[in-house]
């Protein structure tokens, strides 16, 4: 990395014992357990807010429920000694830093220099994929490069963003990982994904390559004696989860001889021509799916009744949408079951719809489409599109400042997109049957509508679209059949048939019975219909790290047979993975 890249110094910590790499010190029974506190609620040290950044980034990712197998059947929470390197990075042209930050294990193995690199899943923060690619690589001896890939938790209101270290800060009293232009400053909270100015999205991959190349130059640091460290005399391996796994992919298309292998598990993909872009189908399902679920078939599908029945919200839904001409019939059932048969001709499976109904209930939607058309249309705080805007509030959902010790735990426990951690999602709400669906057309119409902000949307989400890696370049992909997030049909499948049409090998793992979220399989009556994933991306960079190392067959596609887990405790027998995996 040249020194032009970094914004400010590169920040030095050690961590051992009862603060170590992996977990911050907490080990499998503490990750288990409640957030860990703050000392001083309103001004907790760096070594507070990483610890629970660490957990809150474990929990959000991995199913560590005592059903769900970890640390018995796969994965493990190992105590990793080392030291870490943090620093604001610059994209040229960028308005807002991504972080970077490498872990470096006291015990890095120099026979056989492995350099894992990660974005950060979701919207996360740096250490948002330590629970894949911190929990394999830092344990076998390699170092571990991580971005936030220009999304993240440092959010920032009135006067008061996040330092390097994690801790609250003014402008002029440190650098910030993210503040507002001159004058865009609004009342409420801003984040970096949505209100950086930069369409974060469309350098994911350049932001990934970046984290690489600051990764060598911080392991000629940490092992001088050892050094130089290149992409000849080191193996670099990228991974990642969900728009982690995407921008692994972007990273792959972009890449010219810098990575040796990619395992990307559920990726927010596209190749411009295939599959749909997500806000296409995030606006998609915020205006069908509340209708949909109504249907009899999802009686029995976990968070799709409300006290045993369908939101009043959602059967309005209906009636509005038929009103539109946009449904058939007359009842609430039979347009229920017209808005179905949309989605289905769509491409929505019924396994992807199953899931999908998760996300409708906790309204990821509306937050997803909210969050990425500011971001795709590079609007501040203030001129969030359809009215939408992120604050917090009070029991009476009056709008209020925020109180120092919540702003003190944004970096730790936020998620990168509102609603969450006290900050609301606000706007774009009438007093009617159907109180959100001004703001879902509104996102709708920003995709298939012809205004400028329509245009300029659209154009943004084209500079986001993956390229074909190169020619050689090992690609293993893994996904769950039931991913009602980022659904197989629009993403993984059409981006690895994309590849095979262009002449390269990409691998794909698929699982049936599983779905985007591993965490949301501690959830009662959720994760007895499921599998875990991560266990499958293990295996997978254990195949990729033996092809690469030992010079073994990568392996083959397949498709995993599966059974769900059950009521009880997951069995190896339910991930049907090989006894050689």
């Amino acid at each position: 990395m040249i020194a032009s890249e970094l914004v400010g110094e590169v920040r030095e910590s050690a961590h051992a014992g009862s603060d170590d790499l992996l977990s911050a010190g907490l080990g499998l029974a503490g990750l288990r357990a409640q957030a860990p506190a703050f000392a001083d609620p309103i001004a907790p040290t760096p070594l507070e807010v990483r610890r629970r950044a660490i957990h809150a980034s474990w929990n959000a990712i991995a199913d560590l429920g005592p059903l769900g197998g970890y640390g018995e059947l796969y994965g493990g929470v190992a105590d990793v000694p080392g030291r870490e390197y943090s620093a604001f990075a610059r994209i040229p042209g960028a308005h807002s830093p991504h972080r970077v930050l490498l872990q470096a294990p006291d015990a890095f193995d120099a026979n056989a220099r492995c350099l894992v690199v990660a974005a950060s899943s979701g919207s996360r923060g740096v250490y948002g994929a330590i629970a894949l690619a911190g929990a394999w690589g830092l344990p076998r001896g390699c170092a571990v490069a991580y971005t936030d890939k220009g999304t993240g938790s440092g959010y920032y209101d009135s006067d008061t963003g996040v330092a390097l270290d994690g801790t609250r800060a003014r402008p002029g009293e440190a650098l910030l990982e993210f503040a507002p232009a001159a004058g865009a400053a609004a009342d409420g909270v801003a984040t970096k994904h949505a209100h950086s100015g930069d369409n974060p999205e469309a350098d994911w991959g350049r932001h990934v390559l970046q984290a690489a190349r600051f990764g060598l130059a911080m392991l000629d640091r940490a092992y001088p004696a050892q050094a130089p460290f290149t992409a000849t005399n080191t193996r670099v391996v990228v991974t990642g989860v969900s728009n982690g796994a995407g921008a692994a992919l972007q990273a792959a298309g972009l890449d010219d001889g810098l990575i040796d292998g990619v395992v990307a598990l559920a990726p927010n993909v596209h190749i411009e021509g295939r599959g749909r872009a997500l806000y296409d189908y995030v606006s998609e399902a915020a205006l069908l799916l509340p209708c949909a679920l109504v249907d009899a078939r999802f009686d029995a599908v976990p968070f799709a009744r409300l006290q045993g029945v369908p939101a009043a919200a959602w059967q309005a839904r209906c009636a509005r949408l038929h009103e539109a001409g946009l449904l058939e019939g007359t009842d609430a059932a039979t347009q229920a079951r017209s808005a179905l048969e949309r989605l289905h001709v769509s491409g929505w499976s019924d396994a992807a719809l199953a899931t999908a109904a998760s996300s409708t209930a906790f309204d990821l939607w509306r937050a997803i489409g909210a969050t990425y058309a500011s971001s795709y249309l590079r609007a501040s705080a203030a001129t969030m599109p359809c009215g939408f805007r992120f604050g917090v509030v009070d029991a009476q959902a009056t709008p209020v400042a925020a109180a120092a010790a919540l702003r003190a735990s944004w970096w730790s426990d936020a998620s990168g997109i509102p609603p969450g951690t006290g900050v609301a999602l606000l706007g774009a709400t009438d007093a009617s049957a159907d109180p959100t669906a001004a703001g879902v057309d509104g996102l709708r119409a920003l995709w298939n509508g012809s205004s400028a902000q329509a245009r300029t949307l659209r154009a943004s989400v084209v500079e986001t679209a993956a390229r074909v890696p190169r020619a050689g370049l090992p690609v293993l992909v893994v996904h769950g059949e039931g991913d009602g997030l980022l659904p197989y049909a629009f993403t993984s499948a059409p981006y690895v048939d994309a590849l095979v049409a262009a002449g390269r090998a990409p691998i794909s793992w698929r699982v049936p019975h599983a779905q985007h979220f591993d965490a949301f399989l501690a959830l009662p009556g959720f994760g007895d219909r499921y599998v875990p994933l991560l266990p499958y991306g293990r295996v997978a960079l254990d195949r990729m790290w033996a092809h690469l190392v030992a010079g073994a067959p990568l392996p083959a596609s397949k498709r995993f047979a599966t059974t769900p887990r059950g009521v009880g405790a997951l069995t190896r027998g339910a991930l049907a993975l090989d006894a050689g995996d």
